[in-house]
């Protein structure tokens, strides 16, 4: 009798310091109705890497805008970004996204031949949760339709990165305080932000 109410009185504080249960990056499955749910204009949010090169543009990039549009094919997508990096703004138009159907990828190449691998995570809608996946180092980020998220988006965002063996120290948030003007004709955007 005494073990079992000794086993029963510890067992919430063994329940309470369990560690917080991690929910799965499941990506989305590319098809031909998941595809244009990406297209149109989106906003960095953050991110947190352990990748160096990663790690340096993440540290950089203080404000970023960028547009999907279709490509000349059905597997690409145009990408336009507006970066401020440090203090200076950027805008590429001639980068290109190539999708792949088959494992539900993203792959960015960059102007100097690297390329990046991404999967978009399950997630609302109107948010744009990227998982890079070709390097050995944790990475996530999160992009939305608006430049700010709710409290609770920006909460399931976290809890991803916590569960990935991330601090709040090693995550970088942009701020449309330091936002740079958008090129005219972008839709769902204001192009005189910040």
């Amino acid at each position: 009798m005494l073990a079992t109410l000794t086993l029963l009185l510890g067992l919430p504080l063994a329940l309470a310091t369990e560690p917080q249960s991690c929910v799965p990056l499941v990506p989305i499955t590319f098809n031909s109705s998941t595809i244009p749910q990406l297209l149109g204009q989106w906003f960095y949010i953050a991110g947190a890497s352990r990748y160096p090169p990663h790690l340096a543009e993440l540290r950089a990039v203080t404000f970023e805008a960028f547009s999907f549009s279709p490509g000349s094919h059905e597997d690409e997508l145009n990408i336009t970004e507006t970066i401020r990096m440090n203090e200076t703004c950027v805008v590429r138009n001639f980068s290109k996204i190539q999708v792949f159907q088959e494992n539900s990828t993203l792959v960015h190449v960059d102007d100097n031949g690297v390329a990046s691998t991404a999967r978009v995570i399950q997630s609302d809608k109107d948010l744009l949760i990227l998982n890079h996946i070709n390097i050995d180092s944790p990475n996530l980020s999160l992009s939305a339709r608006t430049p700010n998220v709710s409290k609770e988006h920006l909460e399931e965002f976290k809890a991803h990165l916590r569960c990935l063996g991330f601090t709040e120290q090693e995550v970088f948030h942009a701020s449309t305080e330091h936002a740079c003007p958008l090129p005219r004709g972008e839709n769902n955007a204001d192009p005189q932000l910040g």
